[in-house]
């Protein structure tokens, strides 16, 4: 088998990820049968690369490779474009064409965002992989093509069969041999090397000193989300590449770069974020416990002002019945007493904040109280918080928090 570094220098492919390297064997041991191959993964990760590295190490390397975005295409001429068409088969059909299966006889052609086609078209493409038979628009008469497919998408194809929006037979056609690849968080070792060459290229195209990252920021960056993957990161590289005067990239300048976002490695939960769409099991925790902090502080608010004979608000109706019936009695049989310490003493977070203060005076003691438990570990205390460490640094400005 080709070795793997190899093929990374010829085709361009940054990294050292174990799951990358999978990717790439998968795709080398592959390329000499003729099986399909579906290369799954989120937009923006390169999953362009694996049909070129399939199609350069099979036999069909000296024919064609076409590589076909089926998602720019118009559904109206998509058949046409695949499959050719006849001369005055629709209006505009001044002559015969020659689809892409038939250019590509012998060769290999790459569908990229195979879940965009239409169902029509589908089945075209199923007849093709089953038999090696299609039909131009306008004709009746069979051709026949000698062709491997490889086909990609960002779509969960199961989830779009159950929808109905793809054929269940045409995925297990594709299929045959699956290829996932990695989205860039999933490999946060190759992050900093990715940066490194895109403001390399940069440098060099325009003549200019590279931009480096300091420690800080390199944290930053490979801890960040990176929801647009290899594509947002080449993008943010080349701006502050351009923009920026200063060649050291410290936190403050990257964080102009990045959009807010607090889905991260470990994603947490600020209030902020409390009306967003829930968007995987873990954010969904992260917002049930946040949820049951923000109903316990306003039990014991309750308590305390049914401890010290002040009239108490009405609970929200989604706590209302949580309330121990025993607490209460406890306050009203005079334990108000040894009950009221243990509220005196808690550090948890509070919505309301006392007479007197400021909701920033509030946010700055706890910011404080967090980072003295955590000894001023700012990742700690983030979590504690249940905010990110960037926004967490942020407040630390905004507030003139003075670490020690």
């Amino acid at each position: 088998m080709a070795d793997l570094l190899s093929i990374k220098q010829r085709f361009g492919i940054i990294g050292t990820s174990e799951l990358l390297d999978r990717a790439l064997e998968v795709a080398v041991r592959v390329a000499p049968t003729d099986l399909s191959v579906l290369v799954t993964g989120e937009s923006g990760v390169g999953k362009e690369f694996f049909p070129q590295v399939i199609h350069a190490y099979s036999a069909r390397k000296h024919n064609k490779y076409i590589a076909v975005n089926c998602g720019a295409i118009p559904e109206g001429t998509i058949d046409s474009e695949l499959f050719g068409h006849e001369k005055g088969a629709f209006t505009g059909a001044l002559e015969a064409r020659k689809g892409y299966f038939e250019e590509a006889d012998g060769g290999t052609i790459f569908l990229d965002e195979v879940a965009e086609l239409p169902h029509s078209t589908q089945a075209r493409l199923l007849r093709v992989l089953q038999s090696g038979e299609f039909i131009r628009v306008g004709s009746s008469k069979v051709l026949k093509t000698n062709v491997r497919v490889v086909a990609a998408t960002n779509v969960d194809l199961l989830n779009a069969i159950a929808a109905g929006r793809f054929r269940e037979d045409l995925y297990y056609r594709l299929n045959t041999v699956p290829i996932l690849v990695p989205a860039l968080r999933e490999r946060p070792g190759d992050i900093y090397l990715l940066f490194r060459k895109f403001a390399g290229d940069v440098a060099v195209q325009y003549r200019m000193p590279a931009v480096s990252l300091d420690a800080e920021a390199r944290r930053m960056l490979e801890t960040y989300y990176w929801r647009g993957n290899i594509r947002q990161l080449k993008n943010v590289a080349e701006q502050i590449s351009a923009v920026e005067e200063s060649r050291i990239v410290t936190p403050e300048i990257l964080s102009r770069y990045l959009p807010r976002q607090e889905a991260g490695a470990p994603v947490q939960l600020d209030a902020r974020r409390a009306e967003e769409p829930i968007s995987s099991e873990r954010e969904l925790l992260y917002k049930v416990l946040f949820d049951m902090r923000a109903d316990m502080n306003e039990m014991k608010r309750m308590l305390a002002e049914l401890m010290q004979g002040m009239p108490h608000r009405e609970p929200p109706h989604d706590i209302k019945g949580l309330l121990p019936s025993s607490s209460v009695h406890a306050a009203a049989s005079g334990y108000a007493e040894a009950a009221t310490p243990v509220y005196a003493e808690s550090e948890d977070v509070s919505d309301v904040p006392p007479r007197g203060m400021t909701k920033a005076d509030m946010q700055r003691e706890q910011i404080i109280r967090a980072l003295k438990r955590n000894n001023g570990h700012r990742r700690e205390a983030a979590a504690e918080l249940f905010m990110s460490e960037r926004t967490l640094y942020r407040k630390i400005k905004e507030l003139g928090i003075e670490e020690s």
